[in-house]
């Protein structure tokens, strides 16, 4: 029995690791579930037997490199105030290093940013990769919220406002630096391009 567990789980892993190749190099509205099946070495009905269709398969590989929203949660709570903030500005700088030194993260993510188009058959897709981004989105925007934090928002800046502007931000930068990896340097420039956003939003910002 753990034999073919083990054996269950690696042929997961196969699949999941030819589908990533396949869609950064031929994009995903490009590739098949057969394509997969034969690249990964195994039958169209293995694929099926861990994955229900193409859309679940690439929700999966997004799972690998996703932020998990429920112990992040879990430490925001645990600090008050600008600690919270301080904490996401770590995190988002953390975010742009681990790009540089995680292979499997830089690919999955030029998958996402720069490999596909969100079609019919990947709908369901779509609709749980925005349900993490607003859920993302609306765990930054109850930082901004905290009255300790509200009391420091710019005019005319609210925790709505800065929770989009800063996720618009980490995403634009994510975008540009997989784009063109010359045009800043994600470990060294980052802190500073994170800390001018904070600035913009609040009237102080260590």
């Amino acid at each position: 029995m753990r034999k073919t567990k083990e054996e269950a789980e690696k042929t997961r892993y196969a699949i999941l690791a030819a589908a990533e190749q396949l869609f950064l190099e031929r994009g995903v509205a490009h590739t098949s579930l057969e394509h997969i099946a034969r690249h990964a070495g195994v039958t169209r009905g293995a694929v099926y037997w861990h994955f229900q269709n193409k859309a679940h398969l690439f929700h999966e590989m997004l799972n690998q490199v996703r932020l998990p929203l429920e112990p992040l949660a879990q430490q925001l709570a645990a600090v008050d105030g600008l600690s919270s903030l301080q904490l996401l500005r770590d995190l988002c700088i953390e975010a742009m290093a681990n790009l540089v030194l995680d292979e499997q993260r830089r690919r999955i993510l030029t998958v996402l940013l720069r490999r596909c188009e969100f079609t019919e058959e990947l709908r369901e897709a779509e609709e749980r990769h925005e349900t993490f981004v607003n859920q993302f989105i609306a765990l930054c925007e109850q930082q901004f919220a905290l009255p300790t934090v509200q009391a420091h928002l710019q005019p005319g800046i609210t925790p709505r406002l800065a929770s989009r502007t800063l996720h618009a931000l980490l995403v634009g930068l994510f975008s540009d630096w997989l784009r063109d990896p010359n045009l800043f340097d994600a470990q060294t420039d980052t802190p500073a391009m994170i800390d001018s956003c904070f600035r913009g939003l609040l009237r102080q910002w260590p």
